[in-house]
């Protein structure tokens, strides 16, 4: 173990312990003996110890001193009770914000850098969300691997379900829903002579699936989807989904992202017109959560609002691609991958995670909104790169 590994951990176990009195939700109508499955925060080896023991199965293990297990709740409360251990909660489920195209694309200025030469190449950008088309040509030339936490699969039908039952997934991480390959359209579709261009057109898409068919994951899986991609090293990670609530695991991965040097965006959520209703993991402080304008720069009346909002970006009828095809989609999952796409330009001219949050928020544009509402104001892509709309003649 590294001397960074050391420190590290050791800071999450000085965040942890605060949170160690979270307990376990949502389970108390469960019986003694009854399996439940749930995230565990150690606080110690012995509590890593002590997590293994009750475990009947261990469903995995995290590199920020946590784990995921089922185990009848008996277990559970008695580790929920055990000093070593930092937080039990149960592994609840989050999901894929947002349906419902590119007059973005030109309202934040990315138009100017592509003219300008700052597409992203050289940055990568993860995708955690419901995977990547893997076929797609507006994609293709962009992605580079991908990893997946939850099944990719063809039974079944679901409100955005996009392949046909004939079809089977290319690979474990590809799309079987169509709202992670919107994003990636969004975020980075390729400038070539069909179909959409994204925000940045030259950085390295992955997809990290931690969503399934339906559009739901686990707190577990998320959470792993976000420490891989900081093992991975890669630059961006885009996060267009949520819940209303947070969990402990899930904010551990955050920390544990921020720390490796990843910039984190997310989603604000859809549950608008609300007052200080931002979602989770949009909501924590090393995230940065995006609202939705539509094309006149006015507040989408789904987007949730609070003082966690930093940017706001075009989130209505939002073009993109979908499996094997092109649609509109609304929400502010649409609005998200704008701000990724940003980031992953700035990063590939050498900025840091902390360098770009601080540029996207100083250089965004004032178009009336109020702070809750768009933060610092909508994203303006070229301002970040030192340009301005001249530059693209």
């Amino acid at each position: 173990m590294s001397d960074s590994d050391v420190s590290r951990r050791g800071a999450l176990r000085t965040i942890g312990a605060a949170a160690g009195a979270a307990g376990v939700s949502g389970l108390a109508s469960a019986n003694p003996g009854e399996k439940v499955e749930v995230n565990v925060g150690f606080a110690n080896d012995a509590g890593a110890r002590a997590f293994r023991r009750k475990s009947d199965e261990v469903v995995r293990e995290f590199d920020f001193d946590a784990g995921t297990a089922r185990m009848p709740k008996a277990a559970a409360d008695g580790l929920e009770n055990n000093p070593n251990v930092r937080y039990v909660e149960e592994n609840g489920t989050m999901q894929a914000l947002g349906e419902t195209e590119p007059y973005g694309i030109d309202r934040v200025d990315a138009d100017v850098t592509r003219t300008n030469g700052d597409t992203g190449n050289g940055a990568d950008i993860a995708i955690i969300d419901t995977g990547i088309d893997a076929d797609h040509p507006d994609l293709q030339a962009n992605l580079g691997s991908g990893k997946s936490f939850v099944d990719c699969s063809t039974k079944g039908g679901c409100r955005y379900g996009a392949k046909p039952a004939d079809n089977t997934c290319k690979a474990t991480w590809d799309d079987d829903n169509n709202h992670g390959t919107h994003c990636a359209g969004t975020a980075d579709a390729v400038d070539n002579t069909e179909g959409v261009v994204g925000v940045a057109t030259e950085a390295t898409l992955h997809a990290v699936k931690v969503l399934g068919k339906c559009g739901s994951g686990s707190f577990s899986d998320i959470a792993a989807g976000i420490e891989y991609t900081a093992n991975q090293g890669w630059d961006v990670a885009s996060m267009s989904l949520g819940g209303s609530s947070g969990s402990s695991a899930l904010k551990d991965a955050v920390q544990y992202a921020a720390s490796e040097g990843v910039f984190l965006v997310a989603a604000a959520g859809n549950s608008g017109p609300c007052t200080d209703c931002v979602g989770y993991p949009a909501a924590y402080s090393e995230v940065v959560a995006v609202g939705a304008t539509d094309s006149s720069d006015t507040l989408a009346n789904f987007s949730s609002t609070g003082p966690e909002v930093e940017l706001a970006a075009p989130g209505v009828d939002v073009l993109s691609t979908i499996t094997g095809d092109y649609k509109k989609y609304s929400g502010t999952s649409m609005a998200c991958p704008h701000v990724a796409g940003a980031a992953g330009i700035l990063m590939a001219n050498g900025k840091t995670a902390s360098e770009v949050r601080s540029t996207l928020t100083s250089t965004a544009e004032d178009v009336g909104l109020a702070s809750n509402e768009s933060g610092n104001g909508l994203l303006d892509a070229a301002a970040a790169a030192g340009l301005d709309s001249s530059d693209s003649t």
